[in-house]
């Protein structure tokens, strides 16, 4: 199968003030700005919407708020955690948002969806480039199929920092239909219903990585589902969900940790599942259309830690027109507390290197290993691509398995070698910033300033060691680094 490489974020830090082109929209008692909606219909690229109210009522509705590539609009909490949305049906729902960054809010008591993001129906032209960013989802007043967050045709979206708590007992904490090109990153899960995170409706190019789900509902991961053929995006998906990578998260409890339903490419790699309910993995078909559906399969399991007691009698819970010999399960450890004479798991498939070991996490600790551990050093390779563990090192070229790098580097030169293979100095700066890389040619950089004004740096081929120079750095606070 191939594992497809995405983009990786690099930050520079800048001293000096913020730059000019921007606008601060103040929200709040006393403000400029009685309300939000106000404040977001006189909202132009490179704006931020400042909110300073402790309670902000829910059920609002905004429409084609837009930045552009080199501007985005900032919707902000003014102290983050201080400002929450409160009820409504939905706190807001955004349709045909882009460039938008929302960050800082506590979102919690709706009746329908915590925060609604969309295309407005519009399959063609769905949302894109949106942020969320620690912001807490929370409390939901409802019980049925209602989401903390619920996505619906959004493309190239992060989704960082963020917790989702307290869920409806049908629901999911992020729901997403028809998005792509996504990432979700430390953010935190407890207490939901039906799933922590749903992919469907042709969702594809996901990275859910260095996550912690507590409880996260029957289905933590619910890779792939059901979903009505008219809401399909593209229209004419063959699959639920597909490529979707799922590295270095830990997993406790929920009656099944992943579920790969109606899915394929999918890699689920160096994650901790720790104690589920009943199953550690489902392989389902829940839309069944053997005319256009591929079946459930071609999906990929390894470098994981696994440990289950008495309640998992089955690991791998296999349903109807689906294609387990498919799955390749791959250099995983696999532990069973009440039975130490456990003879292992019954696994479809390809099966390769499935140990039976006590890997040894440390008594006060979800993931973290004792030193001498069996887990160290037995997982497969990814070869030059850069994959972080769950407290951002990177793992070794012999990872150690499930979500933590237990091996560390010694000296400067390895640590370079091993976690920075491109180097950004000096960080902070005050006007130039060396790009330095050896090795692999990259085809483009991207850099942003903290406001989202960006420009291409085309045409590089590194060959040995080169540096690229970035001047008249017009006292910038934060620049961001793409690479691709």
């Amino acid at each position: 199968m191939k594992i497809r490489v995405y983009t990786f974020f690099f930050t520079v830090l800048f001293m000096g003030s913020q730059s000019l082109y921007s606008r601060i929209l103040p929200v709040g008692v006393g403000k400029t700005y009685a309300t939000v909606t106000a404040a977001a219909q006189q909202a132009v690229a490179g704006d931020t919407i400042l909110c300073y109210d402790a309670s902000i009522n829910g059920g609002m509705y905004i429409e084609n708020l837009k930045g552009n590539q080199n501007q985005w609009i900032y919707l902000r909490a003014a102290q983050a955690g201080a400002t929450r949305i409160q009820g409504g049906s939905n706190a807001i729902q955004f349709t045909d948002a882009a460039y938008l960054q929302i960050e800082g809010f506590v979102i919690s008591g709706q009746t329908g969806n915590g925060l609604n993001m969309d295309d407005g129906g519009s399959y063609s032209t769905p949302s894109h480039n949106l942020r969320l960013v620690n912001c807490t989802f929370e409390n939901i007043n409802a019980t049925g199929n209602n989401d903390l967050l619920k996505l619906s045709g959004i493309d190239s979206f992060v989704i960082t920092g963020c917790t989702f708590r307290n869920g409806a007992t049908g629901g999911s904490g992020i729901d997403m239909v028809g998005c792509h090109f996504g990432i979700i990153e430390k953010c935190n899960f407890s207490n939901l219903g039906s799933n922590s995170i749903q992919a469907k409706g042709g969702t594809a190019d996901l990275i859910i990585s260095r996550n912690v789900f507590t409880n996260g509902g029957a289905r933590a991961l619910n890779l792939g589902g059901s979903t009505g053929l008219s809401f399909f995006r593209p229209i004419d998906a063959k699959y639920e969900a597909a490529r979707i990578r799922v590295i270095a998260n830990v997993i406790s409890g929920s009656e099944a940790p992943v579920a790969f339903v109606g899915c394929t490419e999918v890699v689920v790699s160096n994650n901790t599942l720790l104690f589920p309910g009943k199953w550690v993995a489902r392989i389902l078909q829940e839309t069944v259309d053997p005319t256009r559906f591929v079946p459930c399969g071609n999906n990929l399991f390894f470098n994981n830690l696994i440990i289950v007691d008495q309640r998992v009698s089955t690991e791998v819970n296999i349903g109807p027109n689906t294609a387990p010999e498919t799955f390749s399960f791959q250099h995983n450890m696999w532990y069973k507390t009440t039975q130490p004479s456990w003879s292992g798991p019954q696994l479809p498939g390809i099966k390769v290197n499935n140990w039976v070991a006590d890997p040894l996490i440390q008594a006060d600790s979800l993931y973290v290993l004792e030193a001498t551990s069996p887990a160290i050093a037995k997982g497969l390779s990814y070869g030059n691509e850069v994959v972080k563990d769950i407290s951002g090192k990177a793992f070794f070229s012999m990872p150690t398995l499930g979500a933590w790098e237990a091996k560390t580097v010694t000296t400067q030169s390895k640590e370079e070698a091993a976690e920075s293979p491109v180097l950004i100095y000096p960080n902070p700066c005050q006007n130039q910033v060396v790009i330095q890389k050896s090795g692999t040619a990259l085809k483009s950089i991207r850099v942003y300033d903290v406001a989202g004004k960006g420009a291409d740096i085309d045409g590089l081929i590194w060959g040995g060691m080169k540096k690229f120079y970035l001047s008249q750095c017009l006292n910038l606070q934060e620049l961001v680094v793409l690479l691709f």
